[in-house]
Protein backbone atom coordinates (compact mmCIF):
# COMPACT_ATOMS: atom_id res chain seq x y z
CA UNK A 1 0.00 0.00 0.00
CA UNK A 2 1.38 3.35 -1.26
CA UNK A 3 2.05 5.88 1.60
CA UNK A 4 0.38 9.28 1.66
CA UNK A 5 2.38 12.28 1.56
CA UNK A 6 2.16 14.99 3.42
CA UNK A 7 0.91 17.96 2.64
CA UNK A 8 4.14 20.00 1.84
CA UNK A 9 5.64 17.09 0.26
CA UNK A 10 2.37 16.54 -2.29
CA UNK A 11 3.18 20.61 -3.38
CA UNK A 12 6.26 19.59 -4.95
CA UNK A 13 5.26 17.00 -6.45
CA UNK A 14 6.13 16.46 -10.89
CA UNK A 15 2.37 16.99 -10.92
CA UNK A 16 1.56 19.39 -8.82
CA UNK A 17 4.05 21.91 -9.88
CA UNK A 18 2.75 21.10 -13.59
CA UNK A 19 -0.32 22.65 -12.22
CA UNK A 20 1.41 25.51 -10.34
CA UNK A 21 2.91 26.89 -13.41
CA UNK A 22 -0.25 26.25 -15.61
CA UNK A 23 -1.99 28.35 -13.10
CA UNK A 24 0.42 31.23 -12.84
CA UNK A 25 0.76 31.41 -16.79
CA UNK A 26 -3.09 31.21 -16.87
CA UNK A 27 -3.52 34.29 -14.68
CA UNK A 28 -0.42 36.17 -15.64
CA UNK A 29 -1.92 36.02 -19.32
CA UNK A 30 -5.37 37.22 -17.87
CA UNK A 31 -3.53 40.11 -16.57
CA UNK A 32 -1.60 41.48 -19.42
CA UNK A 33 -4.90 41.61 -21.32
CA UNK A 34 -6.36 43.31 -19.07
CA UNK A 35 -3.98 46.25 -18.65
CA UNK A 36 -3.42 45.85 -22.87
CA UNK A 37 -4.94 49.53 -24.43
CA UNK A 38 -7.82 48.75 -26.69
CA UNK A 39 -7.24 49.13 -30.19
CA UNK A 40 -7.77 52.42 -32.32
CA UNK A 41 -10.77 51.28 -33.96
CA UNK A 42 -12.02 50.32 -30.73
CA UNK A 43 -11.97 53.68 -30.00
CA UNK A 44 -13.22 54.91 -32.27
CA UNK A 45 -16.62 52.46 -32.10
CA UNK A 46 -16.60 53.41 -28.38
CA UNK A 47 -17.03 56.93 -29.10
CA UNK A 48 -20.58 56.52 -30.70
CA UNK A 49 -23.72 55.59 -29.58
CA UNK A 50 -23.77 53.71 -33.11
CA UNK A 51 -22.88 50.45 -33.54
CA UNK A 52 -19.32 49.55 -35.33
CA UNK A 53 -21.70 48.19 -38.45
CA UNK A 54 -23.48 51.09 -38.86
CA UNK A 55 -20.40 53.37 -39.07
CA UNK A 56 -18.97 50.87 -41.82
CA UNK A 57 -22.15 50.72 -43.61
CA UNK A 58 -22.59 54.89 -44.04
CA UNK A 59 -18.71 55.07 -44.72
CA UNK A 60 -19.68 52.76 -47.26
CA UNK A 61 -22.71 54.43 -48.72
CA UNK A 62 -20.33 57.38 -48.89
CA UNK A 63 -17.42 56.03 -50.44
CA UNK A 64 -19.67 54.94 -53.17
CA UNK A 65 -21.59 57.81 -54.03
CA UNK A 66 -18.00 59.50 -54.23
CA UNK A 67 -16.66 57.68 -56.06
CA UNK A 68 -19.60 57.03 -58.61
CA UNK A 69 -19.88 60.54 -59.15
CA UNK A 70 -16.03 60.61 -59.61
CA UNK A 71 -15.80 58.00 -61.96
CA UNK A 72 -18.42 59.88 -64.38
CA UNK A 73 -16.63 63.17 -64.12
CA UNK A 74 -13.49 61.05 -64.60
CA UNK A 75 -14.72 59.42 -68.02
CA UNK A 76 -16.32 62.54 -69.70
CA UNK A 77 -13.14 64.24 -68.72
CA UNK A 78 -11.10 62.37 -70.55
CA UNK A 79 -8.75 61.13 -67.71
CA UNK A 80 -10.13 57.73 -66.76
CA UNK A 81 -7.01 56.84 -64.76
CA UNK A 82 -7.40 59.08 -62.46
CA UNK A 83 -10.11 57.23 -60.55
CA UNK A 84 -7.25 55.29 -59.10
CA UNK A 85 -5.74 57.90 -56.58
CA UNK A 86 -9.55 59.03 -56.07
CA UNK A 87 -9.84 55.28 -54.72
CA UNK A 88 -7.21 55.78 -52.70
CA UNK A 89 -7.96 59.21 -51.28
CA UNK A 90 -11.31 57.66 -50.65
CA UNK A 91 -10.20 54.74 -48.40
CA UNK A 92 -8.23 57.64 -46.24
CA UNK A 93 -11.36 59.96 -46.17
CA UNK A 94 -14.03 57.19 -45.16
CA UNK A 95 -12.32 54.63 -43.39
CA UNK A 96 -9.57 56.76 -40.82
CA UNK A 97 -11.61 60.25 -40.79
CA UNK A 98 -9.06 61.41 -38.34
CA UNK A 99 -5.91 60.83 -40.05
CA UNK A 100 -4.38 64.33 -40.86
CA UNK A 101 -3.72 62.96 -44.02
CA UNK A 102 -7.19 62.74 -44.37
CA UNK A 103 -8.42 66.65 -43.71
CA UNK A 104 -9.65 68.61 -46.52
CA UNK A 105 -6.11 70.70 -46.17
CA UNK A 106 -4.06 67.60 -47.46
CA UNK A 107 -6.87 66.32 -49.44
CA UNK A 108 -7.68 69.40 -51.80
CA UNK A 109 -3.92 71.34 -51.26
CA UNK A 110 -2.04 67.63 -51.88
CA UNK A 111 -3.77 66.18 -55.08
CA UNK A 112 -3.98 70.17 -56.83
CA UNK A 113 0.08 70.44 -56.01
CA UNK A 114 0.59 67.51 -57.57
CA UNK A 115 -1.81 68.18 -60.56
CA UNK A 116 0.19 71.23 -61.20
CA UNK A 117 3.55 69.91 -60.90
CA UNK A 118 3.40 67.54 -63.38
CA UNK A 119 1.25 69.44 -65.67
CA UNK A 120 4.19 71.91 -65.31
CA UNK A 121 7.13 69.00 -66.32
CA UNK A 122 4.79 68.13 -69.43
CA UNK A 123 4.83 71.45 -70.71
CA UNK A 124 8.63 71.74 -70.25
CA UNK A 125 10.09 68.55 -70.40
CA UNK A 126 7.25 66.02 -72.11
CA UNK A 127 6.22 61.95 -70.62
CA UNK A 128 9.99 60.33 -70.60
CA UNK A 129 9.87 58.45 -67.80
CA UNK A 130 12.54 60.15 -65.81
CA UNK A 131 9.69 63.19 -65.85
CA UNK A 132 7.76 60.57 -64.51
CA UNK A 133 10.08 60.08 -61.31
CA UNK A 134 10.79 63.89 -61.14
CA UNK A 135 7.16 64.59 -60.94
CA UNK A 136 6.45 62.44 -58.46
CA UNK A 137 9.26 63.19 -56.18
CA UNK A 138 8.98 66.95 -56.61
CA UNK A 139 5.32 66.52 -55.75
CA UNK A 140 5.96 64.34 -52.80
CA UNK A 141 8.76 67.33 -51.65
CA UNK A 142 6.38 70.47 -52.59
CA UNK A 143 3.36 68.83 -49.86
CA UNK A 144 5.27 68.18 -47.06
CA UNK A 145 6.93 71.47 -47.38
CA UNK A 146 3.86 73.12 -47.44
CA UNK A 147 2.27 70.45 -45.03
CA UNK A 148 -0.55 68.61 -47.18
CA UNK A 149 1.14 65.25 -47.35
CA UNK A 150 -1.33 62.99 -49.17
CA UNK A 151 0.01 59.88 -50.51
CA UNK A 152 -2.56 59.85 -53.55
CA UNK A 153 -1.21 63.13 -54.62
CA UNK A 154 2.17 61.18 -55.64
CA UNK A 155 -0.34 58.90 -57.92
CA UNK A 156 -2.18 62.04 -59.62
CA UNK A 157 1.87 63.58 -60.31
CA UNK A 158 2.54 59.73 -61.96
CA UNK A 159 -0.62 60.08 -63.73
CA UNK A 160 -0.94 63.53 -64.95
CA UNK A 161 2.71 62.52 -66.69
CA UNK A 162 1.35 59.36 -68.05
CA UNK A 163 -1.56 60.94 -69.68
CA UNK A 164 0.32 64.10 -70.88
CA UNK A 165 -1.83 66.34 -69.32
CA UNK A 166 -3.04 69.82 -69.90
CA UNK A 167 -3.91 72.43 -67.73
CA UNK A 168 -7.69 71.68 -67.37
CA UNK A 169 -6.36 68.60 -65.60
CA UNK A 170 -6.18 70.45 -61.99
CA UNK A 171 -9.35 71.88 -62.77
CA UNK A 172 -11.28 68.50 -63.96
CA UNK A 173 -10.86 65.92 -62.85
CA UNK A 174 -8.47 66.85 -59.68
CA UNK A 175 -10.10 70.27 -57.92
CA UNK A 176 -13.24 68.89 -58.25
CA UNK A 177 -13.39 65.36 -57.65
CA UNK A 178 -11.26 66.26 -54.51
CA UNK A 179 -14.19 68.61 -53.28
CA UNK A 180 -17.13 65.70 -53.91
CA UNK A 181 -14.96 63.26 -51.45
CA UNK A 182 -14.76 66.07 -48.75
CA UNK A 183 -18.24 67.15 -49.17
CA UNK A 184 -19.10 63.40 -49.43
CA UNK A 185 -16.80 62.86 -46.20
CA UNK A 186 -18.51 65.60 -44.11
CA UNK A 187 -21.57 64.77 -44.67
CA UNK A 188 -21.65 61.12 -44.19
CA UNK A 189 -19.31 61.06 -41.56
CA UNK A 190 -21.18 63.87 -39.07
CA UNK A 191 -24.25 61.38 -39.20
CA UNK A 192 -22.74 59.34 -36.61
CA UNK A 193 -23.42 60.99 -32.93
CA UNK A 194 -20.17 61.56 -31.21
CA UNK A 195 -17.90 61.84 -34.60
CA UNK A 196 -16.80 65.00 -36.67
CA UNK A 197 -15.14 65.72 -39.51
CA UNK A 198 -12.72 67.26 -40.37
CA UNK A 199 -10.61 67.85 -37.46
CA UNK A 200 -8.93 70.77 -39.02
CA UNK A 201 -9.83 72.87 -41.77
CA UNK A 202 -6.03 74.28 -42.37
Amino acid sequence: MQRKLPKYQQSLTPKALTWRRVRWFLSRTQQRIAQRPPAPWQDIFAESVWSPYRQILLSYLGSFLGIAVLAYLTIHSGYPLIAAPFGATAVLVFAVPDSPMAQPRNVLGGNCLAAITCVLLVQLFGTEPWVMALAVATAIKLMQLTQTLHPPGGAIALLGVMSQASWDFVWIPVLVGSVVLVVCTIVFNNLVPGRTYPKRWF
